[in-house]
């Protein structure tokens, strides 16, 4: 039997992982379980924003994008390698939100959450614009204003890095079989042994209430999955906007540049029936944003056009909404009383925006009932692995790479620089040369940065490292994606 742990945190997505490192940094002995991969769910496929939800103003969410707000610039300041900003455009549509309403939305968008760095919003015409002309003629006018883009599996593995380096345990593939309380502890399962714990947070994500039923209790509130679905094409226009379009049926879905080459597009809401085993978008949610899409710009998008796709389950509180996209993307952390001896926590919803912030309220509620929960708050400003330097010198940064080792195209040294930040020297080392990493896999991925991935980031198969770690498997032929796989064994 192991030593016990404070806490055990069971769910490697971003709030199980940003939990993780926040109680590790406060004092806490941490362990955390992982079924699959870190991120390997929902926390790798999202539309990569960190932003406040401009369309949740819609719903009268006010309180829910005035916090994720407020977490955006802190975001941006503790992992500027893997946050940047971008500016999004907002086309006027005559039949949709009237322009007033477009207007006051933005107004309150950049002036109640806190927003100090990042520009503010504009009215632009078209025909002036960098991204005028690869819309319809019909969009004449509409507005720009600012986001965050992020590396969303990337933020999950940093946070865990860091925990790691606080001293948690970090357990991927490694599910939690069971877990039953026997007083003041909880006797954990799993395929790697048994742990003992002195509270559980149940940080599951679309599977919280298959943890929930894994310790023979009811989960504290029902849980609504939504499938978001996107799909990727080849660029469809070559500036850096991206762009933001509202739909018939009420919705939006962006058009976002993504890897250099291609246009992300994303994303649908439906209520997902299904297991979370094998999540992916389905023919008419292609066929939906390809014909949403064409709407908008010039040059029709077909399903032959996209290349890549990929689809997650949020686990949205069940609010009785009517339709997927107007239920809250708010959260939940629902306490097990004293009385019922060793602590359990749930995690209900969130979004990645606010993950932090859920995270440090979530071991807040926890010090209440941890005496080793010593510390304060601490995460606002303490950057993640890699991102200890000041936000506006993210391209200093890639000229250095670009300096040091000379070899690198300007397409790699952005990609190693967003990705590792300061921290990319760990597996680049003193290479002269190409050479000097080892064996080439394609698209600027070497031996050594498998390596690197493999010891230091839990990358155990193909996909961890193609789809999660990065996002070089759309860049990669098949036979090149296939020599990885067989280089790692699966």
């Amino acid at each position: 039997m192991s030593a016990i742990y404070d806490i055990a945190v069971i769910g490697g997505g971003v709030n199980g992982a940003g939990i993780a490192r926040d109680a590790a940094g406060r004092g806490a002995k941490v362990l955390l379980l992982e079924a699959r991969d870190l991120a390997s769910g929902t926390s790798s496929a999202s539309t990569k924003l960190v932003h406040g939800g401009l369309r949740y103003l819609e719903y009268y969410e006010f309180a829910l994008v005035r916090e994720a707000l407020g977490e955006r610039e802190k975001l941006w300041a503790i992992a500027p390698h893997i946050i940047w900003p971008m500016r999004f455009v907002l086309p006027h549509d005559q039949n949709q939100r009237p322009r007033w309403l477009l207007r006051l939305g933005l107004f309150l968008y950049d002036h109640i959450g806190g927003r100090v760095k990042l520009p503010a919003a504009k009215s632009i015409d078209f025909a002036n614009h960098p991204s005028g002309p690869p819309l319809e003629q019909q969009y004449k006018r509409g507005f720009e204003y600012s986001d965050l883009w992020v590396d969303d599996a990337r933020l999950v593995v940093l946070n865990a890095m860091d925990a790691r380096e606080r001293g948690a345990d970090i357990r991927t593939n490694c599910p939690m079989q069971s877990a039953r309380r026997e007083g003041d502890l909880w006797h954990i399962t799993t395929p790697q042994g048994e742990f003992q714990a002195r509270a559980l947070v149940n940080a599951g994500g679309p599977g919280a209430d298959d943890v929930a039923a894994a310790t023979g209790r009811n989960p504290a509130y029902g849980i609504r999955r939504v499938r978001g679905s996107h799909i990727v094409t080849r660029k469809l226009f070559d500036h850096p906007y991206a762009y933001i379009f509202q739909l018939p049926d009420t919705r939006i879905a962006f058009a976002i540049p993504w890897e250099g080459e291609f246009t992300l597009i994303g994303t649908t809401d439906r209520d997902h029936e299904d297991g979370l085993d094998k999540v992916h978008a389905e023919p008419d949610e292609v066929e939906y944003l390809c014909k949403e899409a064409s709407a908008y710009f010039r040059q029709d998008i077909t399903p032959a056009d996209v290349v890549h796709t990929y689809a997650g389950v949020r686990a949205l509180v069940d609010d009785g909404s009517g339709k997927p996209e107007a239920a809250t993307r708010g959260y939940r952390l629902p306490m097990s009383p004293e009385s019922e001896g060793a602590a359990m926590l749930g995690v209900y919803g969130g979004k990645i925006t606010s993950y932090r912030h859920l995270a440090e309220e979530a071991v807040d509620m926890l010090s209440e009932r941890l005496p080793a929960l010593t510390g304060k708050p601490w995460t606002t400003e303490e950057p993640l692995p890699g991102g200890d330097f000041p936000v506006e010198a993210q391209g200093d940064l890639i000229e250095t790479l670009q300096s040091e080792y000379a070899f690198l195209s300007d397409f790699d040294a952005a990609r190693i620089g967003r990705a590792y930040g300061t921290r990319a020297a760990k597996w680049l080392g003193k290479a002269k040369n190409r050479s000097d990493l080892g064996r080439e896999f394609g698209a600027g991925l070497s031996e050594a940065e498998v390596d690197y991935l493999r010891t230091e980031e839990w990358a155990t198969t193909a996909d961890d490292i193609l789809y999660r770690r990065s996002k070089l498997g759309v860049h990669m032929t098949e036979a090149e994606r296939a020599e990885l796989k067989e280089f790692m064994g699966g």
